[in-house]
């Protein structure tokens, strides 16, 4: 891959007028983590039994590092066991999946991701999921987010998209 251009490297997120501010993640008490690359989830969203959340992804680090995938998501419930919620990459009925962006992400600059459920019992049982652990890619740091609300914990499986510099449309 060539060098990226300025256009290529992610932006600073955008804020909404009105939008609630979520605290920007603490590093660890040892600092960054050792892959320079931390995940926050905003709030939940709803609408026709779908709900979503989307995932920011920062480089904590001194330096740039290379950004090409998606997400690392699973469920779990009250004591931290990993439930058998399904994970597809790919669009759904709150956004398209264009798949990843390869990204040399520079320090301080985010990509998004898009994390996509739905609610009701369309295809049989749903479970119920008391956190997210999310992490930056399968292997590097997790970090778990808890479900709030009835409705938002229950789960069939999630969709989500690659981690790319822009929003999905």
């Amino acid at each position: 891959m060539s060098t990226p251009s300025p256009l290529d490297i992610a932006s600073p997120p955008a804020v909404r007028p009105g939008a609630p501010v979520r605290p920007t993640p603490a590093p660890s008490a040892t600092g960054c983590p050792d892959s320079g690359l931390v995940v926050d989830m905003g709030p939940v969203q709803a609408a026709l039994g779908h709900r979503a959340v989307g995932l920011t992804l920062t480089n904590c680090g001194g330096k740039p590092v290379r950004v090409d995938g998606y997400p690392s998501v699973q469920a779990v419930d009250e004591n931290g066991d990993a439930l058998p919620v399904k994970v597809n990459p790919g669009s759904s009925y709150m956004g398209q999946d264009k798949g990843p962006e390869e990204v040399m992400l520079a320090p301080g600059k985010t990509m998004r991701s898009l994390l996509v459920w739905v609610s009701t019992p369309t295809g049989g049982d749903l479970i119920e999921g008391d956190a997210l652990e999310i992490a930056p890619a399968p292997g590097l740091e997790a970090r778990t987010f808890p479900l709030e609300g009835s409705d938002v914990r229950l789960l069939d499986e999630f969709n989500m998209t690659g981690w790319r510099t822009s929003t999905a449309e």
